[in-house]
């Protein structure tokens, strides 16, 4: 049974959107989603409130009465992010931010806090068949990773002081219809039928598909094994880079010209490059294990790896055309 009052932040962002799109479908009958700015396109039926920003500061007065907090907006990593200091950056709104709507959300009662963290507090990457559990030690590298980390510090002690129950999940990848950044771009190489030096990556890597995502997070917000639990998100299903191209060129109806060029050589000259970061998303490994998802809550995937590339691509296309 759902919740009778969730607030949702996050509510314009791609995964936050989804989350209350989801939420209003199945009868959500209180559902309060703050903005920056109130012209976003939501549901019929939501109730709205403007916010400033979210920090350390931030009233959060819309939480009388709220069952469940589901907490998605976050500051994320931004090509040519131009912040001086990026970990006090990202603390500001993913750590302190984050703790400040979690003591308010205690304060007024709130039962339940769902925090969308990140797989980088687990790390970068993983040995090939070895992936990350939610009970490995964590070792975050950047300042994304670091925050989301201690933003999850923060709450676990939050909720041992407090008494309000936390759930924590980290997601892998995350893709799907409307998805941006490197996602978005490798459709748009691989629709042009641009050829690849990808073809001999062997690497594996999880992602997950965003209805799956909002679909654990739903079953996290009722489920009582939930309660004080951290999880890893993913679809279960393990690809290599050259799979995943050749997977979506095929969706795409396009030939996957992918040059089989040795990872050594192409792992050179993106260092050469200045491109270090992007060639471990594109080479390395980074998988996990959703086993304690099925044991814990019963919890299995419902959209396929395929089917979601499907449903991504479909959308790619038509945005396209239109």
């Amino acid at each position: 049974m759902i919740p009778k009052s969730i607030l949702v932040t996050g509510g314009s962002g791609f995964l936050g959107k989804a989350v209350v799109q989801r939420l209003a479908l199945m009868g959500a009958c209180d559902l309060i989603v703050p903005l920056r700015t109130l012209d976003r396109e939501l549901p019929e039926g939501i109730k709205t409130v403007k916010i400033s920003g979210i920090d350390g500061q931030t009233n959060w007065e819309s939480l009388d009465n709220v069952d469940v907090v589901v907490h998605a907006a976050a500051r994320v990593h931004k090509l040519h992010d131009q912040a001086a200091d990026a970990l006090a950056a990202f603390r500001t709104v993913n750590v302190e931010g984050t703790l400040n709507l979690a003591r308010q959300a205690a304060h007024r009662g709130v039962k339940r806090f769902i925090f969308i963290s990140s797989i980088k507090v687990n790390g970068e990457t993983t040995l090939m068949g070895k992936p990350y559990t939610a009970d490995d030690v964590p070792a975050p590298k950047d300042p994304y990773g670091i925050s989301k980390f201690e933003a999850e510090q923060g709450l676990k002690a939050l909720a041992t002081d407090a008494g309000m129950e936390v759930v924590i999940i980290r997601p892998a990848l995350v893709y799907g219809p409307g998805v941006k950044a490197n996602f978005l771009s490798m459709m748009r190489w691989l629709d042009r039928a641009i050829p690849l030096p990808f073809g001999a990556v062997r690497n594996r890597r999880s992602l997950i598909y965003l209805d799956n995502l909002v679909d654990f997070i739903v079953t996290c917000l009722k489920h009582p094994a939930a309660a004080n639990q951290t999880f890893l998100a993913s679809d279960g299903d393990d690809v290599s880079t050259s799979e995943l191209m050749r997977k979506i060129a095929e969706c795409l109806g396009r030939p996957a010209r992918l040059l089989p060029v040795p990872v050594w050589v192409l792992s050179r000259v993106a260092t050469i490059l200045g491109k270090r970061a992007l060639a471990q998303r594109l080479f390395g490994s980074l998988q996990v294990d959703i086993s304690k998802n099925r044991q814990l809550l019963g919890w299995i995937p419902p959209v396929s790896l395929d089917r979601g590339l499907s449903l991504t691509t479909k959308h790619f296309l038509d945005s396209r055309k239109s």
